[in-house]
């Protein structure tokens, strides 16, 4: 599996990413793949020749826009937990077990790290955990087999408010660029929330040898016959479920754990208990069936469905492509090594 780590750093590259801009833009112009014809405006080859194969082949760009300098595997050397780019003539410490790296970009913030990292042997499980996202409340309920519920994410709501907010205020008073901070602080911290989130979950999975549940969610948001209120379909559109997805996924691989997918249609609507067509009003559920008649916080009963995996033909997450990077973890670096 090929991760990619980004790592903050304080080199000042500023050179060095003009010119591959310069690169960039000259690839788009004339399509060539040669450093020669690029040897006059200065950057290394090993850098160029990267930007050049990139820029070359992409035939909807026209204009370079925020280029990194790309480094491959041959311009790096990897000694224990140091990693040096010689063309740059820097160097940085990681922690160990990161894998080997076989490629690194670099901006004037992060270095961005891919590594490859050997996934375990997929463990069996009978018993799963069974994960219910959600727009409102807690970010997941998660049942475990065991008949226990997690409720994780409780300040998710409070923080999309809290930004909505800010972003109303600037907006009005036509502050863009403060704007476009607030935003991309938001994300750090959802990012944050949905690795926490995810590595607890993936955590209790291994040392219980649970397998993981979810429902497919795919197409939720471009749902057109079905109506949500308005503040539903901005915590939809506002919280990253794939995000989260992702991140359970690739700790789930690189620890062994079994996660599938399951189809959505009825979790919220059937009884965990008989199976039985239920009422569900807002957060709760009431099973119909007068012999069971069974009361419950809606997505916990939902939680529990989803870890039965009643509902339709699972998918097996682990059948998806792993060649792609995926940006795993975000560390702090003085970048003076």
């Amino acid at each position: 599996m090929l991760l990619t780590y980004k790592i903050r750093h304080t080199y000042n590259f500023s050179d060095e990413l003009s010119k591959a801009k310069q690169v960039a833009q000259f690839a788009i112009d004339n399509r060539v793949l040669s450093t020669k014809y690029v040897k006059h405006i200065g950057l290394k080859s090993v850098i160029a020749n990267q930007i050049l194969r990139k820029y070359s082949r992409n035939k909807k760009a026209k204009r370079a826009n925020k280029v990194k300098l790309t480094i491959p595997q041959q311009g790096i050397k990897q000694d224990g937990t140091q990693i040096k780019i010689p063309s740059l003539n820097v160097s940085f410490d990681m922690w160990s077990h990161f894998g080997a790296v076989r490629q690194i970009e670099v901006d004037n913030n992060f270095f961005y790290v891919t590594c490859q990292r050997d996934e375990q042997d997929t463990m069996t499980s009978s018993e799963y955990i069974g994960i219910d996202r959600n727009t409102t409340k807690h970010v997941v309920v998660a049942a475990l087999p065991n008949g226990k519920v997690l409720k994780l994410g409780k300040q998710a709501p409070h923080i999309h408010q809290k930004y909505k907010n800010i972003r109303k205020k600037l907006q009005s008073n036509g502050k863009f660029k403060a704007l476009k901070k607030i935003k991309n602080r938001e994300s750090r911290i959802i990012r944050d929330i949905n690795h926490k989130i995810s590595k607890k979950i993936v955590d209790i999975a291994f040392d219980f040898k649970y397998g993981i549940r979810l429902e497919e969610l795919k197409g939720i948001r471009n749902n057109k016959s079905k109506k949500y209120s308005k503040a539903f379909n901005y915590n939809l559109h506002s919280w990253s479920y794939y995000q989260l997805q992702q991140f359970i996924g690739y700790k789930a691989k690189l620890r062994g754990v079994i996660v599938g997918y399951i189809n959505p249609h009825y979790t919220s609507q059937l009884c965990s208990r008989c199976g039985s067509l239920g009422e569900r009003v807002l957060k709760s559920f009431k099973c119909l069936n007068p012999k069971c008649k069974h009361i419950d916080h809606a997505d916990v009963n939902a939680s529990f469905n989803i870890s039965k995996g009643q509902f339709g033909i699972e998918r097996d997450m682990s059948k998806g492509t792993t060649g792609s990077p995926k940006v795993a973890i975000v560390v702090a670096s003085n970048g003076n090594s």
